[in-house]
């Protein structure tokens, strides 16, 4: 295992600033970080409803700031929507990431309008369609197989230089928001592009026909795993990147 460069000196983001982590008077909800992070991260930072998909985060030059919210299926307490006499947990499994918008139709509309299934099934409609991106695409060649992993590639390498904690905004100013915009990347943009690239991968075997190219996909396959895990909950170490797998899938 190989240690991963820390700099940043924040806090978490998305605890701090994610509107959805404060009940209407401001108090915070108990709504752990490893839960937050999960389901943003599962989600893709989009909403759940199925017609919606609303990007939740915005990146800007003057701040980032996010309209996410982070609804209880059933209602953390007995008078709330959906409520039960116990009131429903704060964990992963009882929340679901929607817009502003559909939080508020969800919560206000008539009782039994939009049940616990219901709810259940966009969640778990809406992060199968994140993980599964890419599983269905068949190229004719390795060259066009190539290209389409170096495109995701090239996109988490625009992240971490500009915004990873080795980018040069990030060194000349460990405390900057800049750790804002990481946050959320890593989140909606480098898990979700990892797994296409697995998934693209998986679907495509057929054309990978060396030893060399096969193991650093699998070495590919631990970097994005353990990753992914670091990033949920913080790991002493992760293996980095292998600078081969983009040496084998560089456009």
């Amino acid at each position: 295992m190989k240690r991963a460069p820390s700099t940043y000196l924040r806090g978490n983001f998305l605890l701090t600033t994610c509107k959805a982590a404060k009940n209407l008077k401001g108090n915070k909800l108990a709504i752990q970080t490893i839960d937050i992070k999960i389901l943003w991260g599962r989600a893709g930072g989009r909403c759940s409803e199925p017609s919606c998909k609303e990007d939740l985060t915005a990146i800007l030059e003057t701040g980032s700031y996010t309209v996410g919210e982070m609804a209880h299926v059933i209602g953390s307490k007995p008078n709330a929507a959906r409520g039960i006499p116990e009131g429903g947990s704060d964990k992963y499994e009882n929340l679901i990431l929607l817009c502003p918008t559909h939080h508020t139709h969800i919560d206000k509309a008539p009782e039994g309008t939009y049940p616990v299934d219901l709810l259940h099934n966009w969640k778990k409609t809406h992060e199968d369609l994140i993980r599964n991106v890419g599983k269905t695409k068949k190229y004719e060649s390795f060259a066009l197989l190539r290209f389409a992993v170096a495109r995701l590639l090239s996109s988490n390498k625009a992240v971490f230089n500009s915004a990873g904690p080795l980018s040069p905004a990030a060194q000349s100013d460990p405390t900057s928001n800049l750790f804002a915009i990481w946050e959320l990347r890593r989140l909606d943009r480098i898990l979700p592009n990892n797994r296409e690239i697995l998934n693209i991968i998986d679907a495509n075997t057929d054309l990978i026909e060396d030893i060399a190219t096969i193991n650093a996909v699998e070495k590919f396959r631990i970097h994005a795993d353990s990753y992914e895990r670091h990033i949920y909950q913080r790991l002493d170490s992760y293996e980095l990147f292998p600078t081969e797998f983009s040496e084998f899938f560089s456009s």
